[in-house]
């Protein structure tokens, strides 16, 4: 099972356990003899602290988190029976190397108790069937003491959606009015005027006077009438788009968020500090 650093595995880790980081925290012995001090923990993909990172006087090394008790009120990590000579006998922890099955094989044969026959209690186990409850002195204060406990937030995140709020219908019709127009038009009409005697020369010989029947004179008469066409034109042009308004409104909306509630009863093992009572690994 991959390992992951803790700020790797959840940058806020800070926040989960209240403010307080075991890394800067010093490593002592049950009698009092300093080994080095807490560079970072290892977890696992379900977030379970397997090891802390320790950076003794000239290399780093990693310890199992059952063997460790932490105290915040004295920023120290107390671990019991881990000699220098044990420290020496640790592979070299670093950021290049992979923690694999086989590496925390090398870790753990120098924790595990050593047998009657002066071999390490080991069972018979692969890498396809090892599980950390196998070596339940070293990783099980895992579970009582030191769980993985994530407290969860909720936060509001705004996000936009469209919705349809109209339409508008651009369109034609046709109106109908009547117009009058005044048109100029002239009409030709017959005056017929008697002249007398007077102003013409009345008196005529017979042979002069030629007498007609049935002449007849005609005069072709007009008159105008007004005739109208129609022609189109563009009388105007209608131009359609949309505009958008932006605007800031305000939502509201309740989030929940989880508090750790810390209830000890006996001695407990991790010490809570005085500032930050809530504060556990």
């Amino acid at each position: 099972m991959p390992l992951h650093k803790i700020g790797d595995y959840d940058p806020n880790y800070k926040e989960t356990f209240g403010s307080d980081d075991v890394k800067g925290l010093e490593l002592y012995t049950e009698g009092e003899q300093k080994i080095g001090k807490v560079a970072d923990a290892l977890v696992d993909n379900e977030g379970h602290f397997r090891y802390l990172v320790i950076d003794s006087n000239h290399k780093q090394i990693l310890l199992p988190i059952g063997l460790a008790k932490i105290n915040y009120n004295q920023r120290r990590v107390y671990v019991d029976g881990l000699s220098q000579a044990q420290v020496e006998q640790l592979p070299e922890y670093s950021d290049r190397y992979t923690v694999d099955y086989d590496y925390e094989e090398q870790v753990r044969s120098v924790y595990r108790p050593m047998t009657d026959a002066g071999t390490t209690s080991a069972e018979t186990y692969n890498r396809d069937t090892y599980n950390y409850d196998r070596d339940s002195s070293l990783y099980d204060l895992n579970q009582p003491e030191l769980q993985t406990l994530r407290l969860y937030e909720e936060r509001s995140i705004a996000s936009k959606r469209r919705i349809k709020t109209g339409e508008v219908s651009v369109g034609k019709h046709i109106e109908t009015e009547t117009t009058r127009i005044s048109v100029p038009v002239e009409k030709e009409r017959v005056v017929i005027e008697r002249v007398s005697t007077t102003e013409v020369n009345a008196v005529l010989s017979p042979e002069e006077a030629i007498f007609q029947e049935g002449e007849v004179a005609r005069i072709e008469v007009y008159e105008e009438t007004p005739e109208i066409h129609k022609e189109a034109f563009v009388r105007e042009e209608v131009r359609i788009k949309k505009v958008v308004d932006r605007n800031t409104v305000e939502v509201e909306e309740t989030v929940r968020r989880e508090e750790l509630d810390v209830n000890a009863d006996g001695r407990s093992l991790l010490q809570k500090s005085e500032q930050n009572p809530t504060n556990s690994l």
